[in-house]
């Protein structure tokens, strides 16, 4: 069941993110051009061009992803001192593992490139804290090594090889790292009261992550990284991959609500 999920979700987020459309219009009008139809198929290059102009418009996406990055207070996490906090969790997203990893052998970080930089500086920080990376892929056909092996190994390029780090390597979403993690928290703190454990993930994505931890009772810090947006829009900004970025993170994280809304998830 968990895995016809996964794959609909994917499905889904494919056929409504905006920037696929353009090609769906640019096929249909190229139809109706060999169909001898030109009004209709001049309506449906006036879509695709409608479309790119919406995507790359960065305030057509940013208006509606800072609520989201904004939905979670940021919290001052320099004033926790080491006592008040139970570990670090690190969710995957930003590592590109797979065959690429093996083929060069060489891992790449992607955009979310601060879930990583993040938690080293905190696991610098907080030498002695236990430490649990959670991911295997978000590809419907995995390849090569986990995401979970690729973090492993930037901790062994970074030295930090001798702190006491978990690796979660089989969750492919949001909730899998949930429910995968939590007897990993459990075994760790060993019947212990437990301390909150600071969460790293993207801002636009830690609404979505705080609603799952809180269903499934782990206590956790917010440390939000990778925001997209600030304080206010720039109303003639345009680039197309920043708006496509924008509008894959706003759509996957509308689609991850409803989805664990309606399974009873969140």
């Amino acid at each position: 069941m968990d895995t016809i999920f996964f794959i609909l979700s994917k499905v889904v987020q494919f056929c409504i993110e905006p920037l696929n459309w353009v090609i769906i219009f640019v096929c249909l009008s190229l139809l109706f051009l060999g169909l001898r139809k030109p009004h209709l198929c001049k309506r449906f290059l006036v879509l695709a061009v409608l479309d790119l102009l919406i995507v790359g418009w960065l305030p057509a996406s940013e208006v509606f992803l800072r609520p989201l990055e904004d939905s979670v207070p940021k919290i001052d996490i320099g004033k926790l001192t080491v006592d008040q906090v139970g570990g670090i969790i690190i969710l995957g997203g930003a590592i590109e593992g797979g065959k690429i990893a093996v083929d060069r052998g060489e891992i790449s970080i992607y955009s979310s490139a601060e879930r990583v930089t993040k938690a080293f500086e905190l696991i610098r920080k907080y030498p002695n804290l236990p430490f649990i990376f959670s991911g295997f892929s978000g590809r419907i056909t995995p390849s090569g090594i986990s995401e979970a092996d690729a973090f492993k190994q930037l901790i062994q390029e970074q030295g930090l090889a001798d702190r006491a780090g978990h690796y979660e390597n089989q969750s492919r979403n949001t909730y899998e790292n949930v429910v995968f993690m939590k007897p990993m928290i459990a075994q760790i703190e060993q019947g212990k009261t437990g301390k909150p454990w600071l969460l790293i993930t993207s801002a636009s994505h830690m609404y979505r992550s705080v609603k799952i931890f809180q269903k499934q009772g782990v206590e956790i810090i917010p440390v939000l990284v990778d925001y997209q947006t600030a304080n206010s829009l720039h109303w003639t900004a345009f680039d197309l991959v920043d708006g496509a970025q924008n509008w894959n993170k706003l759509i996957h994280e509308i689609i991850g609500l409803f989805a664990y809304w309606i399974t009873g998830k969140i």
